[in-house]
């Protein structure tokens, strides 16, 4: 039986986005790898006896399996199995090994381009947790949220599966379908998602202007071309005069760490420090900024699906460049690791917890994220699970949990429902009509597939438009206010 495990892979799986890790590639005094790039694995443990005598008790195991096995023994397989085992022993959610193919996959994430259903999981006491939908992935728009449990992927359980074989069951070619069931917190029945497999859109930085000169970056991942798209972004709000800016780390689930220091010396004034690594003797480094500050206010967005590189930002803004944080508690993953793959020589690749990383002033984020300097949760219509089709039609006088999603949903949509509760009466009878008529569906009070289906497309176009986004709105009160301050300053 396979030991518990939390480990997080960072792969496209089909669910894929950027890597939520913060992925060290460069090099820190004090923080030195073990083994000599180009060498095979096994070089490094031709040392003392003990390394000696471990390596041979590995071997014999091997060649134990293969000559006594009833069956014939894939080698690779046992090698591969052996790999993932040091792995878990770890009990480290972020150290990995990754095969040819889910390496390939790995590296593809950090350079910006994959594809898949567009979210970020981890392997945690043998369930596949998502960590964050990708925005505008397909993943975000049919609903899937962060801290989502992947129960089983077209009929086929995850439960107890190695990620790596959990991954497999959940790509697939473009266009096809994945039907995603999933349990949510607060929810007492299983969720299911008809989610299509696409392209990921590769650009992670977008930007735009609000009224009243409040600039808006948006970023969607740490990818290895974020840190140039963001600087172009920035340098054409600052020529729009821009007044204040926000920057949005939502659901952004990390990558590339000298990325995220790039980004933040643009606000963080020089000598103060970014970012501080400690690695396992205890020795920290810092990285401190050789930019400047910025003479307008900044406001960083995140909640808890902002993870790694975007915490690493937001702890820099605040402590070091007075920026203040809107939304909700951030993930809460403080440790760095790097990647080794030349080293195993076959295309296969593992991923090591090297250091800690602390926000400036000294503190340790892991498991406990960052708290926001003005809490702002987003309207329970964000995060409604989709309704059963197989349980239609829902009708008067029915309760079920998928009664009380259509009546978030009508609510949501501003056809006013008397109840959120899951029992289905004149009230609520009354708004889906109302929906109905508006929609051009026939009329009938009852929720059908049709109606079903029109409610969620409604409200999916409802939650994109940034007018309800009470998150959005509230950061762009926070920068007006401190735009306004700085006005009627002497």
């Amino acid at each position: 039986m396979m030991k518990k495990r939390s480990a997080l892979l960072f792969v496209i799986l089909g669910l894929l986005g950027g890597s939520l890790l913060t992925l060290v590639l460069m090099t820190y005094p004090g923080i030195t790898n073990q083994v000599r790039p180009g060498e095979g694995l096994l070089a490094s443990v031709t040392g003392s006896s003990q390394q000696k005598n471990d390596m041979k008790k590995i071997e014999t195991a091997m060649d134990l399996i293969s000559s006594n096995y009833y069956k014939d023994v894939d080698r690779t397989k046992l090698i591969d199995g052996a790999i993932n085992g040091m792995m878990e022993s770890l009990g480290d959610p972020y150290s990995n090994y990754m095969g040819q193919e889910t390496a390939a996959q790995f590296e593809e994430s950090i350079e910006g381009s994959f594809t898949g259903i567009g979210a970020e999981v981890s392997s945690q006491d043998g369930n596949v947790v998502v960590v964050s939908p990708i925005k505008g992935s397909p993943a975000e728009k049919a609903g899937i949220r962060a801290k989502d449990i992947i129960m089983s992927v077209n009929g086929e359980s995850l439960q107890g599966l190695e990620l790596n074989k959990a991954v497999n069951k959940i790509r697939g070619p473009k266009g096809s379908e994945a039907k995603v069931q999933v349990k949510r917190a607060g929810s007492t029945e299983p969720i299911e998602f008809t989610i299509v497999r696409d392209d990921i859109d590769l650009e992670t930085v977008y930007a735009h202007m609000e009224d009243g000169g409040i600039g808006v970056i948006n970023i969607t991942q740490f990818s290895l071309n974020t840190g140039e798209r963001f600087k172009e972004e920035l340098a054409k709000l600052e020529k729009q005069n821009m007044k204040g800016l926000i920057i949005d780390v939502r659901n952004d689930p990390g990558g590339v760490l000298q990325v995220v220091i790039d980004i933040a010396e643009q606000f963080v004034p020089k000598g103060k420090v970014i970012v501080q690594v400690e690695d396992k003797n205890g020795k920290k480094e810092q990285s401190k900024s050789n930019g400047s500050a910025k003479p307008y206010p900044i406001t960083v967005l995140m909640n808890k699906g902002s993870a790694s590189a975007s915490e690493i930002l937001a702890g820099a803004l605040q402590q070091s460049a007075g920026a203040t944080l809107v939304g909700e508690n951030s993930f809460g993953k403080g440790t760095v690791q790097t990647s080794y793959d030349k080293q195993m020589g076959d295309g296969s690749l593992l991923k090591i917890t090297i250091a800690k990383w602390l926000t400036p002033n000294g503190t340790w984020i892991h498991e406990k994220g960052i708290k926001p300097d003005i809490a702002v949760n987003q309207p329970d219509y964000f995060s409604v699970a989709p309704i059963n089709k197989e349980k239609l039609p829902l009708k008067y006088d029915s309760n079920s949990t998928d009664v009380k999603s259509a009546q978030t949903m009508l609510r949501g949509l501003d056809f006013k429902p008397d109840r959120v509760d899951g029992y289905y009466d004149q009230k609520t009878e009354e708004a889906v009509k109302a929906f109905q008529k508006k929609k051009g569906i026939q009329v009938t009070g009852q929720i059908d597939e049709k109606t079903a289906e029109s409610l969620e497309a409604s409200l999916i176009e409802r939650i994109a438009n940034p007018q309800y986004d009470a998150q959005l709105k509230r950061a762009i009160e926070n920068v007006s206010k401190d735009i306004s301050s700085a006005v009627s300053k002497p």
